[in-house]
């Protein structure tokens, strides 16, 4: 599963201004008429004028664009309630801040009067373990600590020790996640919760309803995983494009979506060691992670589902399309795009 979380410092989204990029990022779509530049700015052009902030979230490069019909001082106001959101729930969800919800819980085993938002996600977490059979595992986070010890920080290059993964294997398995009520329990010391294969997509989610508790409907909401919300004031579609996963930075195929959300996940987002046999796509089963130069991006209602469900769909070998168009029919309203190691495009749907 997913996690491209990693011990580096954390990064600060209560400002509009930060600028810091995070390294360790599976950051895997291009997406048209985003400036690359830190903070926010009006952008000028003949036809709106819409906010456009650029920051971080979850340690990643993080993305609003806003149409706000001239209501200048109401967009200032609607960002600076996103961004309280999105440090709220940092403080449920990041690895990188040693007091979050997550962090505690990691480290103690147990936090009790959790917030309704982390009982939320974890629960769609456990939900899509379920409905993985297992391939999506939120309790992952073990072996991701092996592999980032091992790769990263120790420099190593060849194969980790066989009974190393097999021990951190064995702190791996989502049944051992316990909820009751407003508590959260891991059933065995050493165990550990990652919840960034979902969590991006959630607080892309949550952004996505301040702005429009605001009042304002056109916009483009990335906080990890982007998510078009109603179409752009022209009544045009906003296009996402999906990267090669040879060449991250050309795009291969481009979407046109508007009320969607697109999330993709690939090996290549972060490859751990040189030779990239080892991503930060992790098999909880095999201890082995999901190949570099693949990628598999899903179209849905929520940024929340379309994050979920295409890391599962990336831990399930491409050659086996039953199995992941079971998976897929279990979401009603997603659609997948599938680019191979050539470079080849298919649907599933």
């Amino acid at each position: 599963m997913s996690n491209s979380s990693s011990p580096m410092p954390q990064a600060t989204v209560a400002t509009p201004l930060a600028k810091t990029r995070s390294v360790g990022r599976r950051r895997l779509l291009l997406m048209a008429a985003i400036l690359p530049v830190a903070g926010w700015r009006m952008v000028q052009n003949a036809h709106a004028e819409p906010l456009e902030w650029h920051g971080m979230a979850l340690g990643a490069p993080a993305t609003l664009i806003l149409h706000h019909g001239g209501d200048t001082a109401g967009a200032q106001a609607a960002l600076e309630a996103t961004l309280a959101e999105v440090n709220r729930l940092e403080s449920m969800f990041s690895l990188f801040r040693a007091d979050s919800v997550i962090s505690t819980l990691n480290r103690v085993g147990r936090v009790d009067n959790v917030p309704p938002e982390f009982i939320d996600l974890l629960g769609t977490a456990l939900t899509m373990s379920e409905l993985s059979h297992g391939v999506f595992d939120p309790s992952v986070q073990p072996l991701w600590n092996l592999y980032y010890d091992y790769f990263v920080v120790g420099g190593n290059t060849l194969r980790p020790d066989a009974e190393k993964v097999k021990l951190a294997k064995a702190l791996v398995g989502w049944r051992g996640v316990k909820v009751s009520g407003s508590s959260v329990s891991l059933a065995q010391t050493g165990m550990g919760l990652t919840l960034n294969a979902v969590g991006q997509g959630f607080i892309t989610d949550r952004c996505g309803g301040v702005l429009r508790a605001h009042g304002f409907q056109h916009m483009l909401v990335d906080m990890g995983e982007p998510r078009a919300m109603a179409p752009k004031p022209d009544g045009s579609a906003w296009e996402i494009g999906l990267a090669d996963p040879r060449n991250p930075s050309r795009s291969l195929t481009t979407l046109s979506v508007f009320d969607q959300a697109v999330a993709t996940s690939g090996g290549y987002g972060t490859m751990l060691d040189a030779a990239g046999l080892y991503t930060h796509l992790i098999d909880p089963y095999s201890g082995l992670t999901a190949p570099a130069y693949e990628s598999v991006s899903v179209i849905a209602p929520t940024a929340t589902q379309a994050d979920a469900l295409s890391t599962a769909l990336a831990l399930i070998p491409i050659s086996n399309t039953p199995a992941r168009l079971a998976l897929l029919h279990t979401q009603p309203g997603c659609r997948a795009i599938c680019i191979n190691n050539a470079g080849q495009v298919s649907e599933l749907s």
